[in-house]
């Protein structure tokens, strides 16, 4: 039952960081669409001209692939409870979420750097935006959780 909870929370915090992407990519016409860069970068179909492709297929693996992570990091959240490390709060639903988006930031520096064509993007302002979206992932992933699993504690403290 655990790894269904796992699997909702991962989807619902997945869901909330790539709509907060998506959102910000429209209000600032900065590409952070991060379904689209994952797929092109996984498929190596950067354009000619620096641009995401638009393929059907490269959002569809970029849309698997970041579902999968969030799932993972959700799983990861469960068993650092189970583990004694932190609580189904809010407060550590951020802190979880600041540290995923560290990791996440590091992660996609390198495949950035070590990737034969990677699309056009101001890397610096996407890696920075990606630290919120974590955050958002944590908090939304943990009040998941907290819904699903119902402990006998406030979340709010």
């Amino acid at each position: 039952m655990k790894f269904l909870d796992a699997l909702v929370a991962g989807i619902a915090g997945t869901a909330a960081m790539t709509a907060f992407l998506y959102l910000l990519s429209f209000a600032t016409r900065r590409v952070m669409k991060v379904i689209r860069i994952l797929g092109t970068m996984l498929l190596n179909r950067t354009q000619a001209d620096g641009s995401l492709s638009g393929d059907a297929s490269t959002k569809v693996v970029g849309t698997l692939a970041h579902y999968a992570i969030g799932i993972f990091f959700a799983l990861l959240y469960l068993a650092l409870w189970d583990a004694g490390v932190g609580a189904i709060t809010a407060s550590w639903g951020l802190f979880f979420g600041f540290a995923n988006g560290l990791a996440g930031m590091a992660v996609w520096f390198f495949f950035f750097m070590l990737h034969p064509h990677p699309p056009l993007i101001r890397l610096r302002t996407y890696l920075n935006t990606l630290i919120f979206a974590h955050i958002i992932f944590g908090f939304v992933a943990t009040y998941t959780f907290y819904l699903l699993l119902q402990p006998a504690y406030d979340f709010w403290w």
